[in-house]
């Protein structure tokens, strides 16, 4: 496996497969989530591997994992535990997806329908942040970042990952930093909390530096056209149905074992438990096994209007299985740094609200300034409550969200940084709400007025979704923490998904889901053609710079409040610079 970049291998087919035995190779694939319906299509895509030689094995009665989106009958509501913020230079996603025919459009693929819609309405939210119950945050589009602060960010940045293990972003940064606009972007924008690891939070800034000037708008973002379940999961599960791919529900994979042979790690027997009843199966080196160790949405619980959800939750077969894993082999991780003493001071509950009249449309119009029923994307990304104590944030997608969503109804997603605080106006924690409560608690910030909140909440069926695990990812992590997408000498598995390592991409992405399976499939085949290389935007000068100008608030250089050594510095570095293409690039960027 190599990585490339540009069009020479972009577009090249593995016409070729180097292994001249994949006609007789079977692949058993752990989890239905989007890494391993990717890992099944670059199996049959890349790989030229049957269809019907390709078993999905998914503990549910439905495929997606966290990619979801459902109607709940007995609620007579929808559900949508949370979204994706995607991007254009998620290479290996659209590579992905330009090969998926789409359901709606049987013309285009999943990508040409992505890129059309996204041309025609593209992301811009008009709001990003408010206060007091509806109102503007007066310095909404000022990162407010103090020179010290920048130099904090800079110095995060030029630190190496052996250098930042176990270390929390509240460790690298000052009191500063966090009372800026720009961690309230980045934070809310991301999840992040200050106790959430340096070294992921590191490599968010590289791999993102080019969000830098669009945090306020969030114009760099990019989104389906109805929920994720239904625009990204059913076209891939329809492409791998039309080849013959199996899918095994209500099947836990319990262990895979793992033996050592001649200096090679090799899996030779699935031990799972189908419908109730235990399997074994026993693999040859020829028999390959893909795992998606870990979930972040394991173990999910849901309320109603008059329950909060079940905080009372098991680890969870994904989480188990990995235990099963590392136990056998320090080289698959370490799972307990990611399942276990996770702070309460974090992001744990979500809700779906329904709302089946227009009682709440003139007050996201007069909050976001759109109408939610234009079919128009509406907030862009969250708009996020700033005074709220949860920290609480809202997203509210293009209308419908669901095919089958009636033309009155509106779908609002919630979710709370903090949930472990009293609200504002309930003066209950998150989890301990049921879902009319937290329907209140956003009504209140909405500035609806208060002797309405509780009718209109009534009128509406909130949802809430209990995640023990929906920041695992963010853990503070040690190298060795998360496996190798294939481990040292592993002959025929791999792990795929968030908690499996791979260099430079940033996990709680679709990219990262896509990257790791097209990884894992391309080594374990041998496939001749490259694998796309994470967007080099913290090696582009451009981008660097037009992140400076946006970091101190669109100042030139020579504006900056710097100590006087450093100003003069400066000075001398554009005197020096003057009639050379670097002064051409400065200005372009408006640093000078």
């Amino acid at each position: 496996m190599h990585y490339t970049s540009g069009n020479y291998e972009a577009f090249v087919h593995a016409s070729t497969p180097k292994d001249e035995n994949v006609d007789k190779k079977s692949a058993y694939l752990v989890g239905s989530g989007l890494a391993s319906l990717a890992t099944a299509v670059f199996l049959i895509r890349d790989g030229h591997m049957k269809g019907e030689n390709i078993h999905v094995f998914e503990e549910l009665a439905l495929p997606g994992g966290s990619l979801d989106g459902i109607y709940n009958p007995a609620d007579q509501a929808y559900i949508i535990r949370g979204g994706r913020e995607m991007e254009s230079h998620f290479e290996c996603l659209w590579d992905l997806f330009r090969s998926i025919p789409s359901l709606d459009y049987p013309d285009e693929t999943v990508l040409d329908e992505f890129y059309r819609l996204n041309r025609k309405d593209p992301s811009y939210s008009k709001t990003r942040v408010i206060i007091n119950r509806g109102e503007e945050l007066p310095t909404d589009g000022q990162l407010l970042l103090t020179p010290k602060a920048v130099k904090e960010i800079l110095n995060l940045v030029m630190t190496p990952e052996k250098d930042l293990q176990d270390k929390k972003i509240n460790e690298v940064f000052t009191k500063e930093f966090f009372e800026s606009n720009f961690w309230l972007y980045w934070s809310t924008m991301f999840a992040f909390e200050p106790w959430a690891s340096a070294m992921e939070m590191r490599r968010y800034l590289m791999r993102f530096v080019q969000h830098v000037a669009t945090l306020k708008t969030l114009s760099s973002l990019k989104f389906t056209k109805y929920n994720q379940y239904e625009s990204l999961v059913l076209p891939l599960m329809s492409y791998l149905k039309d080849h013959g791919v199996q899918f095994h529900y209500d099947t836990i994979v319990n262990n895979i074992i793992v033996n050592r042979s001649e200096g090679y790690k090799v899996a030779r027997e699935i031990h799972l438990t189908e419908k109730g009843k235990k399997k074994n199966i026993k693999l040859s080196e020829d028999d390959l096994v893909f795992v998606t160790n870990g979930s972040i949405t394991e173990s999910t619980t849901y309320g109603d209007n008059f329950h909060p959800a079940d905080q009372k939750h098991p680890l969870g077969p994904s989480w188990q299985l990995w235990k099963n894993l590392a136990a056998q082999d320090t080289d698959f991780g370490h799972p307990e740094k990611f399942c276990e003493n996770i702070p309460k001071a974090n992001w744990v509950i979500s809700a779906t609200i329904t709302f089946e009249n227009n009682d709440i449309v003139p007050y996201i119009e007069k909050v976001n300034k759109k109408d939610p029923h234009s079919g128009s994307i509406v907030t862009s990304g969250p708009t996020t409550i700033k005074d709220s104590n949860w920290m609480l944030g809202y997203s509210i997608s293009r209308q419908p969200h669901f095919h089958k969503q009636k033309p009155n109804q509106l779908i609002v997603w919630l979710y709370g940084l903090y949930s472990d605080t009293e609200g504002n106006y309930i003066k209950k924690t998150m989890p301990d709400c049921n879902g009319i409560e937290l329907c209140e608690e956003w009504l209140y910030h909405m500035g609806v007025p208060e002797e309405k909140i509780s009718e209109m909440a009534h009128a509406a069926k909130t949802i809430p979704a209990h995640m023990p695990y929906i920041t695992s990812y963010f853990m503070p992590r040690a190298l060795g923490d998360r496996p190798k997408v294939v481990p040292d000498h592993a002959k025929n598995f791999a792990f795929i998904g968030n908690f499996a390592e791979t260099e430079r991409d940033t996990v709680f992405t679709t990219e990262y889901s896509v990257r790791t399976a097209m990884e894992a499939v391309y080594t374990l085949l041998n496939v001749d053609r490259g694998v796309p290389e994470v967007f080099a935007s913290a090696f582009d000068i451009r981008m660097l710079m037009n992140a400076m100008y946006y970091l101190n608030d669109q100042k030139k250089l020579t504006e900056i409040d710097l100590p006087i050594g450093e100003k003069m510095a400066i000075k001398a570095m554009l005197k020096k610079v003057k009639g050379t293409y670097v002064e051409e690039l400065l200005k372009k960027y408006k640093l000078m």
